[in-house]
């Protein structure tokens, strides 16, 4: 399993990902599961991948292997963000075609979900989900967040905290802790932690860390996080028996 997630604010984008993959207890692994596909000063493209591993490698390189070659058609060439969107969909069923049924017979799981964040020069900053199936949809002003992979345990911190107009910096710490939150209560979602910033019409990440384990801003910020609940917690009134004894009852 993994975590990844997608903020957008009109201030620009923010996206995480852990690094954990696992096929069992006894077989953890450490993968790169962000990826900057830039093109500076004309476009900012950044893809978040979860899912079954060989799959979204295997899409991957064939997005960066239309770069190299180049193909008529890629990221740096599909006129908006949609167009990309619909491209990477494209690649993930020319993989599910080639190798879906192969996996199937052995029981694996072919299924894969992406992030795709960005914008191109004259254009709006977007957010898009892509599904297996190679469909997508849009993050709105409304729901300025996206998530894949193990969503559940970081997702209370980003309803209560996100808007459209909340700074970007603010954003940043947010995916940290909902990336953090997802780590404290499920063991398959691990450091290190990838984590760029776009500010919007730069057309360029110029702000990204990757933080292991005992990365001490890391430790900081979880330290942090946990006296604050807990003095939050504290602070808040008992239950008022008394009060409410016998109400609801017939």
């Amino acid at each position: 399993m993994t975590y990844c997630l997608g903020i957008i604010t009109k201030y620009g984008l923010v996206l995480g990902a852990d690094s954990r993959t696992n096929a069992g207890v006894d077989y953890i692994s450490t993968y790169q599961k962000l990826f900057d596909f830039s093109q500076i000063g004309e476009r900012a493209i950044l893809v978040c991948t979860s899912g079954n591993l060989s799959v979204t490698q295997a899409i991957i390189t064939l997005l960066q292997k239309d770069l190299k070659i180049p193909e008529e058609v890629n990221i740096h060439t599909l006129p908006t963000l949609y167009d990309i969107a619909r491209y990477i969909g494209s690649k993930i069923r020319l993989i599910q075609e080639q190798d879906g049924s192969w996996l199937q017979q052995d029981g694996i799981e072919a299924q894969c979900t992406l992030l795709l964040g960005g914008q191109i020069k004259g254009q709006e900053p977007e957010l898009f989900m892509i599904y297996s199936q190679g469909n997508c949809i849009q993050s709105s002003k409304d729901t300025p967040f996206l998530q894949i992979g193990e969503t559940k345990y970081g997702k209370p911190i980003l309803d209560r905290i996100l808007k459209f107009d909340t700074p970007l910096e603010a954003a940043a710490k947010c995916a940290l802790l909902s990336i953090d939150s997802t780590m404290k209560s499920n063991i398959s979602v691990g450091p290190p932690i990838n984590l760029m910033m776009y500010e919007r019409d730069t057309f360029k990440i110029e702000h990204q860390l990757r933080l292991g384990l005992g990365d001490p801003y890391l430790i900081k910020i979880r330290q942090h996080w946990e006296m604050a609940l807990r003095d939050a917690f504290d602070r808040m009134a008992n239950v008022d028996w008394q009060h409410h004894q016998g109400e609801g009852e017939e």
